[in-house]
């Protein structure tokens, strides 16, 4: 029988899966549940503000420098 989870703990599982530029299965495996109770927990507090517009903003961010560092990578693969 599974794992019950407390409401903070799935609040703080929706942040982390919105906002860490981490792929979902990543983050239900880092937190030790299944890829689809994660996933029901994000359809469930989709409309919710479990995410804050700073958390929102830091996670454009990191989008956005991981995005610059694949380039750049794959430059410097380019140039070896």
């Amino acid at each position: 029988m599974g794992q019950k989870r407390t409401g903070e703990f799935r609040a703080d599982a929706v942040r982390i899966a919105r906002t860490s530029g981490l792929s979902r299965k990543q983050v239900a495996s880092d937190l030790g549940v299944g890829l689809s109770t994660l996933n029901k927990w994000v359809t469930a507090h989709r409309d919710s503000d479990f995410v804050s517009d700073k958390d929102l903003d830091f996670a454009r961010k990191n989008e956005r420098l991981r995005r610059e560092n694949r380039m750049l990578k794959e430059e410097r693969a380019i140039l070896n």
